[in-house]
């Protein structure tokens, strides 16, 4: 059985860090994870782009199947984005991945 990432890179605004983070933890993580096509999750801080203008994080959702994730964009994605853009507009920026685990 593969492994899948779908991987969100998403850069913070300076000052919105911790108050980002826990909406995340809270309302946001949740929600993807209650879609059912994810197995689990993790929470990572990039070091090397670290300035007075923000930080970035990845978060990372992982699944067993390609389709889960197929199905995860076109009958979850739209609607979970949107949250994010109406909460945060332009003070978090985000681009997405998807990658295999080969080992």
């Amino acid at each position: 059985m593969g492994m899948y990432i779908y991987n969100v890179t998403s850069r913070v605004e300076a000052g919105l860090s911790d108050e980002w983070l826990a909406w995340m933890r809270v309302e946001h993580i949740p929600r993807v994870l209650a879609t059912g096509l994810f197995t689990h999750h993790r929470i990572l801080r990039l070091l090397d782009t670290e300035d007075a203008d923000g930080q970035t994080f990845a978060v990372q959702y992982f699944t067993t199947t390609r389709e889960g994730y197929e199905k995860y964009l076109a009958e979850h994605a739209p609607a979970l984005r949107g949250e994010v853009t109406e909460r945060w507009g332009e003070a978090v920026l985000s681009f997405r991945t998807f990658m295999e685990v080969i080992n």
